[in-house]
């Protein structure tokens, strides 16, 4: 696996993948068959890309249907909008997102004054813990940057549920490694596993179901001797009740008449996908991939970030025929516009998460000056508000967003 930080890279990949996005992912897409060459043609492995925002769901899922129809590629549809809903969950629940980092901060504490825990977790993120196929995992996540998403579920549980550690630090570990961390789907995926996020149910991992669907690796079915077989869900004393969504109006020409700046970031990190009705006088990379953690970002997952800005960077300055600057972090954004002689900066929409941690102190004094112009796609405008509770609300719209957002056969 090569994860090649640039909008050229995802889009060869999505075109590789168009073929088997059909029924034939449908019916192969939970097995995980490893990393090896000729593994992971089952998924589209589009996540870091998507995630960076160097190719979009909408293109995506333009692309998929036109192949494959409504039907056919209903199973892939549907991952996508799993993508959208989580993050449209976490915008009407941002205070999972608060007690997540509260708890994390507070689980790594408990490993500094408990040895048998930080023993527990060294095994854990070092793949030493004895079961072989967390330890495979634990490796492969640090050696790639990325896991099929069954085996996410199956170290999820192993982690809570076996080994018994805080689910917050596995969660972090995600987090720092995995080159698509996206702080929605990471969360709220843990929390799933947990049985915290459909509160009572949660996921146990099954030795058998690992072996099933881990044939097709090249050393042969993963072991996974040990497992918890009987463990009741966690719980938690807080109750997140959702928000009212306060969504940006759709951006117009008019909206950018004035000269202003296009900030990129870790989740926007390039201009096609954002359909700009105007062009900026100043594009603007900032990439935060520390601010996922108090720990160390993996390099993978770090040096794809920047990457992806980079690219995004020199693509929009040679679109729009204007200059490329980087905000760097610590470094005042006021000063940055101030000396290119500009007030106002359109800005992706910054969503509940890490991301949003480390520039939103930066970027709320221009939002109060209102010179500040947030943009937000029509599928996530669409998708967003139907994210209440479980994926179901979403799945039962999905061709009624499609067809809002003009998306597919007849659009």
């Amino acid at each position: 696996m090569n994860f090649v930080p640039t909008r050229e890279a995802g889009l060869a990949r999505l075109a590789a993948f168009l073929p088997a996005a059909g029924r034939r992912y449908a019916e192969t897409r939970n097995a995980d068959d490893g990393p090896a060459d000729g593994g992971r043609s089952n998924v589209s492995m589009l996540s870091p890309w998507l995630h960076a925002g160097l190719v979009g769901e909408r293109e995506v899922l333009e692309a998929v249907l036109a192949a494959h129809g409504p039907r056919a590629a209903e199973k892939f549809v549907a991952e996508v909008f799993w993508r959208i809903y989580f993050k449209g969950y976490l915008e009407q629940r941002p205070t999972i997102w608060d007690d997540y980092r509260s708890g994390r901060d507070r689980a790594f504490a408990a490993l500094e004054n408990s040895a048998g825990l930080r023993s527990a977790h060294a095994q854990a993120i070092e793949g030493r813990t004895g079961i072989a196929a967390f330890d495979i995992w634990a490796r492969e996540l640090v050696e790639t940057g990325y896991l099929h998403n069954h085996a996410r579920m199956w170290f999820a549980s192993i982690w809570i549920f076996t080994l018994k550690l805080d689910w917050r630090l596995g969660a972090d570990f995600f987090l720092r490694h995995l080159v698509d961390a996206d702080a929605a789907a990471n969360t709220l995926s843990w929390r799933w596993v947990a049985g915290l996020h459909t509160r009572g149910k949660h996921y146990l991992a099954r030795a058998d179901n690992i072996a099933r669907y881990t044939a097709g690796r090249a050393q042969g079915p993963l072991l996974a001797e040990g497992l918890a077989e009987d463990a009741q869900p966690l719980a938690e004393p807080e109750d997140h009740p959702r928000r009212k969504l306060d969504l940006p109006p759709p951006v117009k020409a008019s909206d950018l008449a004035a000269p202003f700046a296009l900030l990129l970031h870790d989740e926007a990190a390039h201009h096609a996908p954002l359909a700009l009705p105007a062009a900026p006088a100043l594009v603007i990379g900032a990439a935060r991939p520390a601010a996922r953690s108090p720990g160390e970002t993996g390099a993978l997952a770090r040096g794809f970030a920047q990457g992806a800005l980079a690219n995004g960077m020199a693509g929009a300055a040679a679109a729009f025929g204007c200059p490329a600057t980087e905000w760097r972090a610590g470094e005042p954004l006021a000063a940055l516009l101030a000396r290119a002689g500009i007030a106002r900066l359109a800005v992706p929409y910054l969503p509940t998460g890490w991301t949003r941690d480390a520039l939103w102190p930066e970027l709320a004094p221009l939002a109060a000056g209102g010179r500040l112009v947030t943009l937000l796609g029509d599928l996530e405008r669409a998708t967003w508000p139907l994210a209440k509770a479980g994926f179901f609300g979403v799945a039962k719209a999905i061709d009624g967003v499609l067809a809002e957002c003009g998306i597919g056969p007849g659009a």
